[in-house]
């Protein structure tokens, strides 16, 4: 059944969500023994107001977090969906994960709805460096403002270019297919039900049930994101 919709599908999405990066070792958020925001409150560190109010406390918090990152890698169903895409089996990604794994795999068509980690930029003027920089302890921009990674932090808007891709992207799919998301978060969580409107085929796959799995035509749960790309990978 998959194999024959992957194959006869003329424009097939992807999101992903937390558990693809998972599998690569990081933790996620939300997650209830292991999550961040078990052991961190968002509004005091990873919020506007945080930003504003409570500098060192945020500088820190995401300095540890780009280094989190730094020490982690692509896992082989990132390679997966890389490949898919030079081959046209896929033909966007939209994730809301924050890594860059996904580029760093090699995909290029990526809608990053919460921003990204491999970058920072300065909270004044919006000039934009690499995360390197942050990590050296360069917090200031020339200008004097404070440099900040470029995700999406509580309080602001999804970035307008990367939502906007999502939407066109998921309003022209044939096949939707999530990865490891638990579909719980808004706005995110609307493009599978936006694919599904347009007439895609929807397929979930997650460790867990979603509270979309009444609305798909495949769900899979308890398995490796990794497992499941390769066995789709050999048909």
């Amino acid at each position: 059944m998959i194999s024959d919709w992957i194959q006869t599908s003329t424009h097939t999405v992807v999101f992903t969500g937390a558990g693809m990066s998972t599998e690569s070792g990081l933790p996620d958020f939300r997650s209830a023994n292991q999550g961040l925001w078990q052991q961190k409150d968002p509004s005091l560190v990873a919020s506007v107001q945080a930003l504003n109010d409570n500098v060192e406390e945020f500088i820190d918090f995401y300095r540890k977090r780009v280094l989190g990152v730094k020490e982690y890698e692509p896992h082989a169903g990132h390679q997966i969906l890389a490949e898919w895409e030079k081959r046209s089996r896929i033909h966007s990604i939209i994730t809301q994960n924050v890594d860059g794994f996904h580029q760093q795999a090699g995909s290029h068509k990526v809608a990053e709805l919460h921003g990204t980690l491999q970058k920072v930029h300065c909270q004044a003027c919006g000039m934009s460096y690499s995360s390197e920089d942050f990590l050296d302890g360069s917090y200031h921009c020339s200008c004097g403002g404070i440099l900040r990674p470029s995700v999406v932090l509580f309080g602001e808007m999804l970035p307008e270019a990367p939502f906007e891709m999502a939407f066109a992207e998921a309003s022209r799919a044939e096949l939707f297919i999530v990865l490891g998301s638990s579909l719980s978060v808004t706005p995110a969580n609307q493009f599978p039900l936006i694919a599904k409107e347009h007439g895609a085929k929807l397929v979930i796959v997650n460790q867990e049930a979603t509270p979309l799995d009444g609305y798909a035509d495949l769900v899979i749960n308890n398995r490796q994101i990794g497992d499941v790309l390769d066995e789709w990978n050999r048909f």
